[in-house]
């Protein structure tokens, strides 16, 4: 079973290629709030609508002090074809041997289609300025998944 993450434990810090060629370094990002949202692969349709969701709603989170990196365990090629095509704002890195998403207990046994199989748990990650993990959620959805999150996050009042 995978040691998942709980609130007020430090985020595991990580740097990871992402899908302009470069490298993103979680620790970097300290004295920002981060959003952290692991998803299964680029360019299926789930993955597609909950990206696209972050993307519509990235101006109204930086403007309440978040940053959104979204990490799958796709290479950097494909990161790069899936923000081309989708017109991604945000930073996608790539965790191919799936180390750091095993850190943060997103990959693992999980249910799909009524079988148990392995791989990426669908999850989000709300890291507050000094890295420390504010909300770990497991098996979210990705349809209206950034809408429920604003409002765990009281964004909408």
């Amino acid at each position: 079973m995978t040691t998942r993450l709980a609130p007020g434990t430090t985020a595991p810090d990580f740097t990871l290629p992402t899908a302009d060629g470069k490298e993103l370094k979680l620790s970097s990002l300290r004295g920002k709030k981060v959003i952290l949202y692991a998803y299964p692969a680029a360019m299926t349709p789930g993955c597609t609508k909950q990206a696209c969701d972050f993307r519509d709603s990235l101006a109204s989170l930086q403007a309440a002090g978040y940053e959104v990196v979204g990490i799958s365990p796709d290479k950097p090629e494909k990161l790069a074809k899936f923000v081309e095509r989708d017109e991604l704002t945000f930073p996608l890195v790539s965790d191919v041997d799936k180390k750091v998403l095993m850190e943060y207990g997103a990959f693992g046994e999980k249910k799909n289609y009524g079988r148990i199989v392995q791989g990426v748990i669908r999850s989000t990650f709300v890291i507050d300025e000094k890295g420390v993990v504010e909300l770990a959620q497991y098996n979210v959805r990705a349809t209206g998944h950034v809408a429920k999150l604003r409002r765990d996050l009281n964004l909408d009042s």
